[in-house]
């Protein structure tokens, strides 16, 4: 039996600052490290509040204000008025359309990646998907007009493949049947270019979370493929599914670049509109609307994303 040693050294106690009370001796480390954290959000944090923060708080202050300077709504009505009830109208259409159909589209595309059994396959599509879903602005309409344009390469190839069946003559030129690259429906073609892709990036993380015991216990009490999706898998999935849907909403109500390169603002958009006063195109007297349409549109986007966290703190709980 070992005795042990009276003069060494047992567990080290708090020290004792004055009067006997326990000094904290890690709070000069903790402070350190509070330091050290508050030093790298710096970079971050201003670049959100010039970047971000600011320009939304001057949209907002200008928005109520006449040319003047005076406190006004006169501009936020005008928003109900034409065009710009119009502009509103057409943009929410096209954020809807260029949301549904591109996320069904993207969660089949996402599930047959999920359950392919190639790695590189894999690998390479989600890489593509990464680089399509950033993807726009004028290089892209630029694209779709030489392919499919009125003479485009697509265009031509098409119309010089017309065939006869029974006397009955085919022509596949898609512009011979009511196809117009220009208008509203071609601009909701070139945006799912990039809306599918950034769904399957959206919902491919939801898809990954499904556990294979949740198949096995539903298989397990009797179920088959049909109980496992309507019970399991697609209320796990449904918030994330539409939670992508949101932002895809919100991307395609607020992308400028590729609509207007292809329309030349023929389709009163908002965005558009907005660039349409910043080129100069004001009426005198309304100079602040464009700040009014600005505002509208950063309610309409406050709006999705609060909608989208909502769906993402209820996907999480399936998700952990």
């Amino acid at each position: 039996m070992t005795i042990p040693d009276a003069t060494a050294p047992g567990p080290s106690a708090p020290a004792l600052g004055a009067g006997g009370a326990v000094a904290p001796i890690g709070l000069g480390r903790r402070l350190l490290r509070g330091a050290v954290h508050v030093l790298a959000m710096t970079p971050f944090s201003l670049y959100m509040a010039l970047g971000l923060a600011a320009p939304i708080v001057a949209v907002v202050i200008l928005a109520f204000h006449d040319h003047a300077g005076n406190w006004t709504l006169a501009n936020i009505k005008l928003l109900f008025h034409a065009p710009y009830s119009k502009a509103f109208g057409d943009s929410l259409q096209l954020a809807a359309v260029t949301s549904i159909i591109p996320g069904i589209l993207g969660v089949v595309l996402a599930y047959a990646i999920a359950t392919s059994k190639s790695e590189v396959f894999r690998r390479i599509v989600a890489a593509a998907s990464g680089v399509l879903a950033n993807f726009g602005g004028v290089n892209l309409a630029f694209i779709f007009i030489t392919a499919y344009g009125a003479t485009g390469l697509a265009t031509v190839w098409l119309a010089n493949r017309s065939f006869s069946i029974f006397g009955w003559h085919v022509d596949l030129n898609p512009w011979n049947h009511g196809f117009d690259l220009y208008n509203f429906s071609g601009v909701a073609l070139i945006y799912m270019y990039f809306q599918i892709p950034l769904m399957v990036l959206l919902v491919t993380p939801a898809l990954g979370g499904l556990r294979e015991s949740w198949r096995e216990a539903t298989s397990n009490l009797g179920g088959g493929m049909f109980r496992y999706w309507y019970h399991v898998g697609i209320p796990v999935l449904l918030p994330s599914i539409a939670g992508g849907m949101l932002l895809l909403f919100g991307s395609g109500f607020s992308a400028y670049a590729t609509a207007d390169a292809l329309t030349t603002g023929s389709i009163p958009l908002a965005p558009i509109l907005i660039g349409d006063f910043l080129n100069g195109n004001v009426v005198a007297g309304q100079e602040n609307v464009g700040y009014a349409i600005g505002f509208g549109m950063v309610v309409v986007l406050v709006v999705t994303m609060g909608g989208y966290l909502l769906l993402q703190r209820w996907a999480t709980r399936w998700l952990r």
